[in-house]
């Protein structure tokens, strides 16, 4: 007879949800603290979230942090999905391991010495530092981290289907965007939203290659942050969990719905 969990794993078990997501409820509680206080109670309010609609400076970040993560994204996810194919169906070809020791590399050097090596390549680039700029840093960060996530559903994929296609008469190229991508699409959208959300993460990378107009949702909090905390950074935070939440949530239904298919 098969025994269910003890209470010391239970325990366990709720001792560490408690001590990740337990922050994240007290942040999201204080948002509507009435108090200017983020440490005192005062009463149920949303004034800080209309305090955040009339900031300037902080809607003007949003935004720029969207329009960063949407593009380098998309672009991490779609060089990560060719770069998947190469070392999945490239077979030993010359220089293999050197082309995935390039890609992997993010995953183990420092934040700061990506952030400080692509500084150096823009200026002796001539490159103006902007948002284009902050969009390619992180499109090459989160690059590696696609590619790993599309390779492994890669690496599980029966090549026999993709081939019983091309016996068909399907071209090869033909073949992949019909057979093979439906059923790597949910690993693709789990390498972009990866992707999306290290963007929205990132400080020290955009800190290194920004320049004037193209400042960063955490960027701004951290300045905010040393000069002492305002109830705002929580409501920006609560809707920042908020985003993410809701893209996940979408993102498993939608593989659920694809499940039976």
């Amino acid at each position: 007879m098969t025994r269910g969990p003890s209470r010391f794993n239970r325990a366990s078990v709720a001792l560490g949800l408690a001590f990740l997501y337990a922050p994240i409820m007290l942040l999201v509680a204080y948002s509507f603290n009435a108090s200017r206080l983020v440490t005192v109670w005062g009463g149920f309010s949303t004034r800080w979230y209309a305090a955040l609609a009339h900031d300037g400076a902080m809607m003007d970040a949003i935004v720029v942090s969207l329009r960063v993560g949407l593009v380098s994204a998309s672009l991490a996810t779609l060089l990560g999905l060719l770069a998947a194919v190469t070392l999945t169906r490239g077979g030993g070809f010359a220089g293999r391991g050197l082309f995935a020791g390039m890609i992997y590399a993010p995953l183990v050097l420092p934040e700061v010495v990506v952030g400080l090596s692509l500084l150096l390549l823009f200026v002796a680039l001539g490159v103006v530092r902007g948002i284009w700029t902050v969009t390619l840093s992180h499109a090459t960060v989160t690059l590696c981290y696609a590619a790993v996530v599309i390779q492994a559903r890669l690496a599980d994929l029966d090549p026999s289907l993709e081939e019983a296609a091309q016996d068909l008469g399907c071209p090869p190229a033909t073949a992949f965007v019909k057979v093979t991508l439906p059923i790597v699409a949910p690993a693709i959208a789990a390498a972009w939203m990866l992707a999306f959300t290290l963007s929205l993460d990132d400080l020290v990378v955009a800190s290194f290659t920004s320049g004037p107009g193209a400042t960063t949702l955490p960027m701004r909090l951290y300045s905010q942050v040393r000069l002492g905390v305002n109830p705002e950074i929580n409501a920006v935070s609560t809707l920042l969990i908020g985003i993410v939440a809701t893209g996940v949530t979408l993102a498993g239904v939608w593989r659920r719905r694809r499940a039976p298919a």
